[in-house]
């Protein structure tokens, strides 16, 4: 039985954690990551072996990370999801992988490891790690669940105000395709990606602020002031687990979406390759996933350690599966590189008002 977290607030734990990091950071590592996971819980090995966490350099999107990497900075392991893969490789950006250095290689689940787009010349560039999914979040005690049974309520003026939405292109527009009627991004037509962004423009209407991490969420629906959001595992899970009156709704009448996000290894790494392998094993480890799931809320590509939590655990922090819900999710896989630049020139023109 996992160990759900009781009174430690997300913001106060992410405060000590990065406190204790900076106190002693391994010069010869560097991490570029979303904020937040350089919580040590995730490469607890790694710290074991070396005495230190990795250093830690941040990005906001994973747009903002591409132009950084390409204009030159330097960093050993990076944190793209499964949709920029591709775009990385063919940048150059990307090292191949030594897999047999990879411990647990053979228990990450085939369907995330083996998908075409993460491999180039028979050489993988891609080690899947957390995943999880992006659904109607809301207020309990100011919204009914027939309120938010379908996803047109972002775009609905009687919530003007009261929305946050990702500051994230990826899944703004698995938002968009889904309410216009779109599962499978990755084929859409012209015609289809001017639907999702209409949609989007009319639910920026409503949009009290675009959130870029979960903790900002967790604030903006403590508060009150807003009650409706598009929103990862982690604000379900840790809200939840505080007391606060919140649901996350998968099965809307058009569905959810899930992602996969991981690490690699970059071309330009100055520091040593051991340490990147010994930082991966770490995070692969049954103790890493069970972390992750219990306090973050999201999924673990290690499916030998994830097929040791209970059905029960899995549901409570919104991971739990069904036929139904398989059918209505949106896959955040990867995406032809024409289709995801248009995507990105999109949205800041959304995100501006145009």
């Amino acid at each position: 039985m996992i160990h759900f977290k009781s009174t430690l607030t997300a913001a106060t734990a992410l405060c000590l954690l990065t406190a204790g990091v900076a106190r002693a950071q391994d010069p010869e590592f560097i991490v570029f990551d979303w904020a937040g996971y350089e919580d040590p819980e995730f490469f607890t090995a790694y710290i074991e072996a070396h005495g230190m966490a990795p250093t830690y350099a941040f990005f906001g999107d994973e747009e903002e990370a591409f132009q950084k990497l390409r204009s030159g900075f330097q960093a050993d392991a990076a944190h793209p999801c499964s949709q920029s893969v591709p775009k990385w490789i063919e940048a150059g950006l990307l090292a191949p992988l030594d897999t047999s250095r990879i411990d647990r290689w053979d228990e990450i689940e085939p369907a995330f490891r083996d998908i075409e787009a993460f491999s180039k010349d028979g050489e993988y560039f891609f080690v899947p790690m957390d995943w999880g999914n992006t659904a109607v979040t809301y207020n309990t005690e100011l919204l009914s669940e027939e309120d938010v049974a379908s996803l047109q309520a972002f775009a609905d003026p009687a919530h003007s105000g009261r929305v946050s939405l990702p500051d994230n292109v990826d899944d703004m527009y698995a938002l968009g395709f889904l309410a216009t009627g779109v599962r499978d991004w990755s084929n859409v037509t012209d015609e289809q990606f001017e639907a999702a962004s209409t949609f989007l423009r009319a639910a920026h209407q409503n949009v009290r602020a675009y959130w870029s991490d979960g903790a900002s969420l967790a604030q903006l629906m403590q508060s009150g002031e807003v009650y409706l959001a598009w929103a990862w595992n982690e604000t379900f899970s840790t809200m939840s687990a505080e007391g606060y009156p919140i649901a996350m709704k998968r099965d809307t009448a058009e569905g959810s979406s899930s992602w996969v996000c991981g690490y690699s290894h970059l071309a330009n790494a100055p520091g040593s390759d051991d340490r990147f392998y010994d930082f991966i094993n770490a995070w692969l480890e049954p103790a890493t996933a069970e972390y992750l799931v219990a306090w973050w809320g999201y999924g673990h590509s290690n499916a030998t350690a994830m097929a040791t939590m209970s059905e029960e655990d899995l549901a409570a922090v919104g991971l739990e599966t069904s036929e139904n819900l398989r059918a209505g999710t949106l896959w955040q896989g990867p995406l032809p590189a024409e289709m995801r630049e248009r995507m990105i020139a999109e949205f800041e023109l959304i995100k501006a008002g145009f």
